[in-house]
C-alpha cells in the first residue's frame, strides 16, 4: 500500500518557490523529491537528462534547448492583444508555458518565467490570470512589456512562447501556440464563447481538453469534449485512488521511455495517450500503473491523486 501525504497541488498563489542559494529567488524551484521519483525503474528516477526539444517556429525544425545559463531555463509567455475570443488563447499560452516548466523541472532545470503583455486592457490580463489560477497553471514570476521582457528575467530569453510564430525580435526558441476556442452551442448553432466561458467549466477538463491538442495547432473545444475530459479526469483519480492500495512496482522500460521521449519534446498528447492505453492495460500491474500516472501528472497537473483515501 502506499502512503500518500501531500500530494495535492498547491493553490496557484504559493506555487511560486525559490531554491535557497540560488541565482534567482523567483525562479521555479530546485527539482524537488516528488512521489514516484523513485521505484520508477527498479529504483532509479526517469530523466530527461535535461534535453528539451522544441518546434521552433522561426526555422521550422525541432532545436535543442540551450539555456544562457546552465541550469536555468527564461521563459517568455507572449500574451495576444485583446480581441473577441483572444482570452482563450492567451490562455493557452500560459498553459503551454507552464507545460514546458514542468517537463524542464523534471530536467533539474530552475525555470524563470514571465508573461509579456502588449498594451491589453488590464482588466483582460487580469482576467486570463484567474482563468490560468482556476486552470492550476504556476503563475509568471513577473510582467513585462515586449521591450522589457529580458531585463525581468535577468538575462537573455530561452524560450518564447508566443501565438504569433515571431516571439518579438528577441533571440531564443519560439514555441508557437494554435488559435484556441471555446464553443457554445446555442438556438444558431456553435458560436466562440468568450473567457468567462472557462469556469462555467470543470478546469482541470478544460486543462485536459487544451492538452489533448498538439501545442502548434487550433484547439476547438466543445461541449462534448468537454464533457469526456471531466469524465476521463474523474475515472483516472478514482483508478490512481485504488491502484495506491496495492504494492508499489517499478515502470516498465517500454512506458518509461515513452514518458522520456513525449516530455523531451513536449509532446503532451502522446503522454495523454500513454495514460488512456495503460488504464485498461491488464498486462501492467497496478502498482506500476500507479508510479506512472503520478509521475505523467508532475507535468500534466491533473491532481490525479485528489481521490486518495476516500473512495468507500
Amino acid at each position: 500500500m502506499h502512503t500518500y501525504s501531500g500530494r495535492r497541488a498547491a493553490p496557484a498563489a504559493s506555487r511560486a518557490r525559490f531554491c535557497p542559494g540560488g541565482r534567482l529567488p523567483a525562479a521555479r524551484s530546485c527539482p524537488r523529491r516528488h512521489p514516484g521519483d523513485d521505484d520508477l525503474q527498479g529504483g532509479r528516477r526517469i530523466s530527461l537528462d535535461n534535453v528539451l526539444r522544441l518546434l521552433d517556429a522561426r526555422s521550422g525544425s525541432y532545436s535543442e534547448v540551450r539555456p544562457a545559463v546552465p541550469g536555468l531555463l527564461r521563459v517568455c509567455a507572449h500574451i495576444p492583444e485583446a480581441t473577441r475570443g483572444s482570452g482563450i488563447t492567451g490562455l493557452r499560452v500560459l498553459l503551454v508555458a507552464d507545460l514546458l516548466a514542468r517537463a524542464a523541472e523534471l530536467g533539474n532545470l530552475q525555470v524563470l518565467t514571465v508573461m509579456v503583455t502588449h498594451g491589453e486592457l488590464r482588466g483582460h490580463v487580469a482576467a486570463v490570470e484567474d482563468a490560468a489560477g482556476a486552470l492550476g497553471i504556476h503563475p509568471p514570476a513577473a510582467h513585462a512589456s515586449s521591450g522589457d521582457a529580458q531585463a525581468a528575467l535577468g538575462g537573455p530569453v530561452d524560450v518564447h512562447v508566443t501565438s504569433d510564430r515571431t516571439g518579438g525580435n528577441q533571440g531564443g526558441l519560439a514555441m508557437c501556440v494554435g488559435a484556441a476556442h471555446m464553443l457554445r452551442t446555442g438556438a444558431h448553432g456553435e458560436a466562440r464563447a468568450d473567457l468567462l466561458a472557462v469556469h462555467e467549466h470543470d478546469p482541470l477538463a478544460v486543462r485536459l481538453a487544451l492538452m489533448s491538442f498538439l501545442s502548434g495547432q487550433p484547439a476547438d473545444l466543445t461541449a462534448s469534449g468537454l464533457a469526456g475530459a471531466r469524465e476521463t479526469v474523474g475515472d483516472w483519480q478514482r483508478r490512481v485512488a485504488r491502484w495506491a492500495e496495492q504494492p508499489s512496482r517499478p515502470v516498465p522500460p517500454n512506458l518509461a521511455e515513452t514518458v522520456r521521449a513525449a516530455f523531451g519534446d513536449l509532446d503532451i498528447p502522446s503522454a495523454i495517450a500513454l495514460l488512456r492505453a495503460l488504464a485498461d492495460d491488464d498486462s501492467v500491474p497496478p502498482g506500476a500503473k500507479f508510479e506512472t500516472f503520478l509521475y505523467v501528472d508532475r507535468v500534466l497537473g491533473l491532481d490525479l491523486p485528489r481521490q486518495i483515501g476516500k473512495l468507500s
